[in-house]
């Protein structure tokens, strides 16, 4: 209520009791104070309506409610981060399975090389072995013959 409700004056009405120009036919015209008293009291219910309404809106979030919405989120941003976290952990071990199997098979292929090339080594060696043990070259080994031949006679 306002100060002018409080003192049962209407608004229209000064502190020393005479009305407002403009304000002499309304309180004269008693149908058109009923309308004006009708449009007052639905200007005051709007008015009442409205602040209850932005009261409302504006009225701060139960604290349970904030507290859940709250946990929720941290909750999905946990997971989240689990989820991402798991992922690179599965790519990065992929990673290294990959890097462990291509080492292993560089290592295979430098070991065969190897073996490749100390057989090919012994095969060079054995055969200058078998020509510096021979005591004719092997062209001339027709001509040992005959001479070994002649020894014996």
């Amino acid at each position: 209520m306002n100060k002018n409700q409080m003192n049962g004056k209407t608004p229209g009405e000064r502190e020393n009791g005479s009305a407002r120009p403009g304000f002499d036919q309304a309180s004269q015209d008693p149908e058109l104070e009923a309308v004006l008293k009708d449009f007052r009291a639905s200007v005051h219910a709007w008015s009442d309506k409205t602040y209850r309404r932005r009261a409302l809106v504006l009225s701060p979030t139960p604290r349970r409610t904030l507290w859940n919405r709250s946990l929720a989120w941290a909750l999905s941003l946990v997971l989240m981060a689990g989820v991402a976290t798991t992922g690179l952990n599965q790519y990065h071990q992929s990673q290294l399975a990959r890097q462990a199997r291509i080492q292993h098979e560089v290592e295979q292929r430098r070991q065969l090389a190897q073996q490749q090339h100390a057989r090919e080594v012994d095969d060079l060696l054995a055969r200058v072995d078998s020509d510096v043990s021979r005591e004719v070259p092997s062209a001339m080994e027709p001509l040992a013959t005959l001479m070994a031949d002649d020894e014996t006679q």
